[in-house]
């Protein structure tokens, strides 16, 4: 059972939150991908592993931790951003997200930009917090 439990973690890290190509209007004067740019989607893709993981459907960023650039990313990269539940609390819950660039032309050579550790809450309707699954 831990086995099955592993490869199933394991392929949910691989299942990407989100891919997306940047474009030039991502980049700054250097011509890079701005990092804030990257931060959102990070936000977004967490945000989607928070509600898949849960199954509840509203939750606020509360914290980024230990965000690392490892490496710029550039226009025409395709980035996937991979999600994995790292905690879950009785109001919180903590993601770490893996970030990717599949270089341009480079026929599938991947290598590893961005990761970051999120922090979010659950929150009901009228945005107060709550626990999570009700």
């Amino acid at each position: 059972m831990k086995q099955e439990e592993q490869e199933k973690q394991a392929e949910r890290l691989r299942n990407a939150a989100i891919r997306i190509t940047m474009m030039p209007r991502d980049t700054n004067a250097h011509g890079t991908v701005f990092g804030g740019i990257i931060l959102s989607y990070i936000d977004i893709a967490g945000g989607v592993e928070a509600v898949r993981n849960t199954h509840h459907n509203r939750f606020v960023t509360v914290a980024m931790k230990e965000v690392i650039f490892h490496e710029p990313v550039f226009v025409g990269d395709l980035v996937s951003f991979y999600a994995q539940t790292l905690k879950v609390g009785s109001t919180s819950i903590t993601i770490r997200v893996v970030v990717e660039a599949e270089r341009f032309g480079s026929h599938g050579q991947s290598v590893r930009v961005t990761e970051a550790e999120v922090i979010y809450v659950a929150i009901n309707q009228y945005r107060e917090k709550v626990k999570i699954g009700k």
